[in-house]
Order: structure tokens, then sequence, then C-alpha cells
């Protein structure tokens, strides 16, 4: 069986702000090894219309978008969680960090949106195979919002749960994934690269 411990997960949303976070916070009080990423060129969260999100740069700490918030309305976003989802973040880690920014490899990368499993896999596939490691690259699609982020955390442990359990996740990925889209009603995508 593999150690969830040392098995390396990257789980990767558009922001490092709703859903790969949630998800980090959720698989690291269960024990893996995981880190969470964004790939748009801003983090990008709502704001109080549609058409108006707020807008940060990669490397802005969540504590200064948290005070940006409270400063703007602080009422309105302790109303829409927004609040409370910054806050958790300050507590996991100091700022969104951006995939493409990202120097580590991973044993496995789980996207939740299949425009994000394109990036991650044009981007990985753009770098020189120069240690023959494998990654294997897992899409999930969940929807950015506060309940289906808690939601695809459980999807993302159900997923781990069946890989931890396996000798050889080369060769029993593909039969794992089946089984998870049977038990979840759920399409995945899947692909292994190198590093």
């Amino acid at each position: 069986m593999l150690d969830k411990k040392s098995l390396t997960i990257a789980i990767v949303c558009y922001s490092n702000m709703n859903r790969s976070m949630n998800a980090q916070c959720f698989l690291t009080a269960k024990g893996y090894n995981v880190k969470s990423y964004g790939v748009g060129d801003t983090v990008q969260i709502a704001g109080k219309t549609p058409d108006k999100p707020n807008v940060y740069e990669f490397g802005t700490t969540f504590d200064a978008i948290y005070q940006d918030l409270v400063r703007k309305d602080k009422k309105f976003y302790e109303e829409t969680g927004l609040l409370e989802i910054v806050d958790r973040n300050r507590a996991i880690k100091r700022r969104p960090e951006r995939f493409q920014d990202c120097n580590e490899q991973f044993d496995i990368i789980i996207t939740v949106q299949e425009y994000i499993y394109d990036l991650v896999v044009e981007f990985i596939a753009a770098h020189e195979v120069t240690q023959s490691r494998p990654v294997h690259i897992i899409n999930l699609n969940i929807e950015d919002s506060l309940e289906m982020a808690n939601y695809g955390s459980f999807l993302i442990s159900d997923i781990l749960g069946m890989v931890i359990k396996t000798y050889d996740l080369a060769s029993n990925i593909k039969s794992i994934l089946r089984d998870f889209e049977v038990r979840n009603k759920m399409e995945t995508k899947h692909i292994m690269q190198y590093y």
C-alpha cells in the first residue's frame, strides 16, 4: 500500500482561494501531504456584482486580502462567507500560489475543472523530461461554490483513499477511477505524464 504521508499531492483550482484551499485543509487534517495552487493570471474572488470581482496579484497575502475586504464592506463579505474563507486560508498558508510558478514535483495532481486540467497538462508537457518520474493528473469537475467546495473535498478524499490502498498506482489507476466514477456518478479525466 502507498503511504499517504510520502505521496505528494497538488490540488489546483483557478485562484487558489476556494476549492483547492478547502481540499488542502480537509486532506491535511486526514494526514495527506498536500499543497494547493491556482492557474489564473490573477486571484479573483466574488465582488458585490458578478461583473466586478475582487482581483489581486498572486503573491498578495491572505491577510492583505482579508483587510481589503473588511475595508471595502465587512458586513457584506461576512454575510457571503468570503471573510471566513480568507480567514481559513491564512491559517493554512501565507498567500495564494500559482501552479505555473511552482518548481515542485508531485505524484498526483488533482484539478477541479476541465479548463484547469488542460492548462496543467500543457504546462507539464512543455517541460523537458529529465527524471522519468511519473505524475498522474486527474480532473474532477467541481463547481466553484462554498457548498460544492466542501463536497469536492470529500470526493477528492474518496479518490485518494482508493489510491493509497494500491501497491502499483500506474497499473491500477484506470480501475480506481472507473470504480470512483460508478460510486459517485461522475466522470473523471486522467493522464500520466513525466517530469
